[in-house]
């Protein structure tokens, strides 16, 4: 993976900002955020230009809500999670994504399905964002360079989609792929990776309930720089696992190839699951910086989850199948 030395214009603005109203903000923006999530159903929203910042209609409250998350858990800073974060497409640095996506249009927009399945089809952004099927999930996310975040994803089950196009027998694996338009997308003119980005999941973990289509966050339509309009959300794996600006999906009796994996294989493995005891070549993944925070914490298996998700791997050698 490309990494950056960090200047000036990386410093976070929670690390500039006077901790009393840098808590006094993220307080703001946290009610701002459920109370999102608490508008009637109605009209669906049309997709904002980048600047712009549009409620969803009719998100409910999952399980996965704030309150089921630890105290020392809070929830990031908008403004953090939406201009530091990794989305080669639109470059390699962390604030080239909020910078670079400004004009992405991405209307209309739809995700084919194919492979092994009884219903091949697509799927519009429109179907994904019907009132009745949105959550709004709390999710932590680890990237891989050792910094988290706390996220209120609002999202659909990715079970209940795939479920739609009904897969058969063969479809032992699900392979996602990003949009490829490099006049779109400048980061994919560059041969940082082998275009288009492309993940997979066992169909098992494709299936579990933790996993889910994000279609936006903290009440809101998903900002551009964070994978507009369809982005992959799998809280219990490293963060470039979860694919953004989705447009096709396909069932498959093979491992399908997977980008970073494809890139650097000793580096990042197919399963990619949050394991502080597997080091990465280049650093520790025993412990992480929460984005806001000064100090490090421990870094969990399976990134906190691993009472829903540890038996999707039993007999495994997570060592090995890392």
């Amino acid at each position: 993976m490309l990494i950056k030395s960090r200047n000036a214009s990386d410093v976070l603005s929670s690390e500039i900002t006077p901790k009393s109203v840098f808590e006094k903000r993220r307080s703001f923006l946290k009610t701002a955020a459920f109370a999102g999530a608490g508008i009637a159903a109605g009209a669906l929203p049309t997709l904002p230009a980048y600047a712009a910042r549009t409620p969803l209609s009719g998100v409910q409250k999952s399980k996965w809500s704030a309150e089921s998350l630890p105290e020392n858990d809070p929830i990031t800073d908008y403004e953090d999670v939406t201009s530091y974060n990794n989305f080669y497409e639109f470059g390699t640095g962390k604030r080239d994504p909020k910078e670079n996506a400004q004009e992405f249009k991405v209307t209309p927009w739809e995700i084919s399905v194919e492979g092994a399945c009884m219903k091949p089809g697509k799927i519009s952004f429109e179907d994904l964002i019907k009132p009745e099927t949105l959550e709004e999930r709390v999710y932590r996310l680890r990237c891989v360079e050792a910094w988290s975040m706390v996220v209120p994803w609002v999202g659909v089950s990715l079970a209940s989609v795939l479920k739609k196009f009904e897969p058969t027998s063969d479809a032992k694996y699900v392979a996602f792929e990003t949009l490829f338009d490099p006049e779109r997308m400048p980061g994919q003119r560059q041969p940082v990776l082998k275009w288009p980005y492309k993940e997979g999941l066992r169909i098992h973990e494709a299936m579990h309930p933790l996993s889910i289509l994000g279609v936006g966050m903290y009440g809101e339509v998903m900002p551009n720089q964070n994978g507009a309009p369809v982005r992959l959300v799998m809280p219990w794996k490293y963060g470039f696992k979860s694919i953004k600006s989705i447009v096709k999906i396909k069932f498959q009796k093979t491992i399908p190839p997977t980008s970073w994996n494809d890139a650097a294989a000793r580096e990042y493995g197919f399963y990619s699951n949050v394991n502080p005891a597997v080091r990465h070549p280049r650093w520790s993944q025993d412990s992480e910086r929460r984005i806001g925070e000064i100090f490090k914490r421990k870094t969990l298996m399976f990134n906190g989850y691993a009472e829903e998700v540890a038996s999707l791997y039993e007999g495994m050698d997570m060592r090995k199948w890392f």
